[in-house]
């Protein structure tokens, strides 16, 4: 972990992980951990659904996929899962270490004061490079699994920059206002640029690209999404908080293949 720089008392504090501690799949790493705040950097393939009748399997399985320096780290008491991920997804999730500070995240994000930005491999080149789409999203009757753009489901908006382009795909960074089931993936796919690697969603693979290393990038076993970055508001927190996850490796691989190394190494801008 890097701290940042020194700073006057009372301004907003920033933390993101070392560059060189990028974790091999499946093996989640440990971002921030605090008083009352825990952030961790997830490993795609963990997933963070919570059965009722066991609605601490999720924190479970995310703490096992940490190293074990990390666990050790974190002590035994019990931590609060404040949001979700989908299985696929990588980057920042953020726990608690006691239950008043996890309301008032709750609370934070359903309240849209917690600004979040993920990145996103897609294929196409969006026009115009910066725009919102609003699209209601709702249950997709014929595939339980899927969500789909429904004039009568719930309101869902996603802010859009585009931040580099290659020949078939585009960088994108993603700023969701609301937080709908599968939302950027379904914004996405509405829109004609469906995630790579998005088998629910993104149609047939490929897509025309012929240069072999490029296919093989492009074909990266799960949706290159990544939740890049969270700042958080004061209150709850005693100052602003902002958390940045690093590229994983899959993610990181297509972006050389593409030529954005430069460009996945900058810290992300929140709008």
């Amino acid at each position: 972990m890097v701290r940042s720089r020194s700073r006057p008392a009372g301004t907003a504090a920033v933390y993101r992980a070392s560059e060189t501690a990028m974790a091999p799949a499946m093996v989640s790493s440990l971002l921030w951990s605090g008083k009352q705040l825990v952030a961790l950097d997830k490993a795609p393939g963990v997933s963070l659904a919570t059965p009722r009748r066991d609605p601490g399997l999720a924190v479970e399985r995310l703490l096992a996929s940490l190293a074990p320096a990390d666990r050790a780290r974190l002590g035994e008491e019990p931590l609060h899962l404040v949001h979700r991920l989908d299985v696929t997804t990588s980057g920042v999730v953020l726990l608690t270490r006691d239950r008043e500070t996890h309301r008032a995240l709750v609370a934070a994000f359903a309240e849209r004061r917690v600004a979040r930005v993920y990145l996103a491999v897609v294929w196409g080149h969006p026009r115009p490079r910066e725009g919102e789409w609003n699209l209601p999203l709702g249950p997709d009757r014929r595939d339980r699994r899927r969500m789909r753009p429904d004039p009568e489901g719930r309101p869902a908006q996603t802010a859009y920059r585009l931040l580099a382009a290659a020949p078939h795909v585009a960088l994108l960074a993603l700023a969701p206002r609301t937080g709908r089931t599968h939302q950027l993936r379904v914004h996405l796919a509405a829109a004609g640029h469906p995630l790579v690697g998005d088998d629910l969603y993104g149609g047939p693979r490929h897509h025309g690209v012929r240069d072999r290393h490029l296919r093989e990038v492009l074909t990266p076993g799960r949706a290159l999404l990544h939740a890049w970055g969270l700042r958080l508001p004061a209150p709850p927190l005693a100052v602003p908080l902002t958390i940045v996850a690093p590229p994983p490796a899959d993610l990181a691989r297509a972006g050389a293949a593409c030529g954005w190394a430069e460009t996945l190494a900058m810290t992300p801008e929140f709008w």
